[in-house]
């Protein structure tokens, strides 16, 4: 079978998005073909762009157009999306046109904090205030129900009530880096290659 090529979409600093074109650097089956982001100015576009990775940009009115996601995944045969910080709800369209396809990485352990408004530093914050004593990432596929598909894999870390919320974001950071490539190799090898 030929690659399977994955698009990355971004929003933000993009720490993800370099992290997973590093790790599929010269894999036999999965090639990062593309990183797009809603923002002109995420940092993950310039990050790819140094790796070589094409980037586009698609503000919110170009993300829901049918008639602008649809040729461009299909000009870079994009077979496989992941969500990488990506802020905005994908559109049902691109759901069914990726089914069990598109996953997404949350900073903390749905179902709690997840849903509409709960990204980054609000989630975050939202775990201190909360007392807990453990956080974590999960990685989910995407349904047209925000943070609701189901969950792939889920990584936790303890926390100290000494912890306040950048510590807290690092901690689950770290989760990140050394998780989120070999989920997304694992569900790709298992889509694609029965392995």
């Amino acid at each position: 079978m030929e690659k399977v090529n994955i698009a990355i979409f971004v929003s933000g600093s993009g720490t993800n998005c370099e992290n997973l074109i590093r790790h599929f650097s010269g894999s036999e089956r999965v090639n990062c073909a593309l990183v797009v982001s809603n923002k002109t100015d995420a940092y993950g576009l310039v990050r790819a762009e140094r790796l070589g990775v094409p980037t586009a940009v698609t503000p919110k009115p170009e993300l829901n157009n049918f008639e602008v996601m649809m040729p461009l995944l299909k000009k870079y045969n994009i077979h496989f999306v992941v969500l990488a910080g990506f802020l905005p709800l994908v559109p049902d369209f691109l759901i069914e046109a990726y089914p069990r396809r598109i996953v997404n990485i949350h900073p903390a352990l749905l179902p709690k904090y997840g849903g509409k408004g709960m990204w980054g530093h609000h989630v975050h914050e939202a775990v201190k205030a909360a007392g807990e004593t453990e956080t974590g990432m999960t990685v989910h596929y995407v349904t047209p129900v925000c943070d609701s598909g189901e969950i792939i894999a889920q990584y936790r870390v303890a926390l100290s009530p000494e912890d306040s919320a950048d510590d807290i974001a690092a901690k689950e950071h770290q989760l990140e880096m050394e998780h989120f490539p070999q989920i997304v190799e694992q569900v790709i090898d298992e889509t694609f290659y029965n392995i």
